[in-house]
């Protein structure tokens, strides 16, 4: 299943977050935030989370949202393009705390074309184009829920690259490396 298609499970996320409770909300807040800080090449005012593990290149991050009863995990990656040191990209993987949802959410810098979208390539095999659901003061996310077959690519693959535009014509190759990737999704609460 395409990211594009992925992106309409989102609208369902977004809406149903009242089935999900308020410290769900929270907690997704709350790394969205840490997220957003990691970005940035300025420390963030909030707590970044404590790494509980490295798994290859992905580091899981755990924080207990304000309010909250449990600790809230995700696995994250950040890296810069090769060629332009201020483009950055944030990956996080989470699960939602009743176990129901898993996501894959990015953070991209502030200035991408909102409307093209943020394009997904792992390894050789185009995913699609997840859209844009909101901007932060420190960059613009996109997500989606993180399907079976999506997963199952990303666990297998050894290379995601994520496409960004500054213009239409002009897309941002970003790689991640997926080292880890399976063992580091599979240690997430």
């Amino acid at each position: 299943m395409s990211i594009r298609s992925l992106q309409y499970r989102t609208a369902f996320l977004r809406t149903s977050a009242g089935h999900y409770g308020k410290k769900l909300c929270k907690a997704l807040l709350t790394l969205s935030v840490i997220a957003a800080g990691l970005a940035t090449s300025t420390p963030p005012v909030s707590a970044q989370g404590e790494v509980k593990s490295t798994h290859g290149d992905w580091q899981m991050r755990c924080d207990t949202p304000p309010g909250a009863t449990s600790e809230q995990c995700a696995l994250i990656q950040n890296v810069t393009a090769e060629d332009r040191e201020n483009v950055g990209l944030s990956v996080i993987v989470l699960k939602t705390a009743d176990k129901q949802a898993r996501i894959l959410r990015v953070l991209a810098p502030l200035g991408v074309l909102l409307p093209s979208g943020l394009g997904l390539r792992v390894d050789d095999t185009d995913i699609g184009r997840a859209g844009f659901v909101r901007c932060l003061p420190n960059g613009c996310i996109a997500e989606v829920i993180l399907e079976d077959a999506l997963l199952a690519k990303l666990k297998a693959g050894g290379q995601a690259t994520f496409i960004i535009f500054q213009t239409p014509e002009e897309g941002i190759g970003i790689p991640i490396s997926l080292k880890g990737f399976s063992a580091g999704f599979d240690a997430l609460p």
